[in-house]
């Protein structure tokens, strides 16, 4: 059970990470992201929701996934069920973030960005092998 869920969750993290640094690359130098054809992912990384605090939401994407990469790995390597309980609640709020974002992206910003909708992809598809682990193992937690 380890082995499976904790290798999805890990590579979903890790795609995560992936997405989340290439935007925080992208904002840190001043460039705009790469989104062919479609124009959102420029108009959401210029919008004032692409930063909090004066820090750009994908640093803390950054930030979140590497945690999230670290309890995936853990629950798949050392089969710790506090990982995998620490990767459920972390996907828990990565979840509700995500649902804000996105709720910012279509009804405030109005513009679509294919690199927040494939890291969101991500976050929910993490929280829901871990959820589907826990329930199925509640006694691995």
């Amino acid at each position: 059970m380890a082995r499976r869920s904790g290798l999805a969750m890990t590579a979903l993290a890790l795609t995560g990470l992936v997405i989340a640094t290439y935007l925080a690359i992208t904002k840190l130098t001043g460039g705009a992201p790469v989104c062919g054809p479609i124009h959102g992912c420029d108009t959401v990384a210029a919008s004032s929701y692409s930063e909090v605090l004066g820090i750009p939401v994908a640093v803390y994407g950054v930030g979140f996934s590497l945690v999230l990469v670290g309890l995936a790995l853990a629950w798949w390597r050392l089969a710790d069920g506090r990982a995998l309980l620490g990767a459920y609640g972390l996907g828990l709020l990565g979840c509700l973030v995500v649902a804000g974002l996105t709720y910012l992206e279509l009804f405030v910003i109005h513009a679509i960005c294919v690199y927040c909708v494939a890291y969101a992809v991500t976050v929910v598809a993490g929280f829901v092998v871990a959820a589907a682990t826990l329930r199925m193992r509640p006694d691995r937690a």
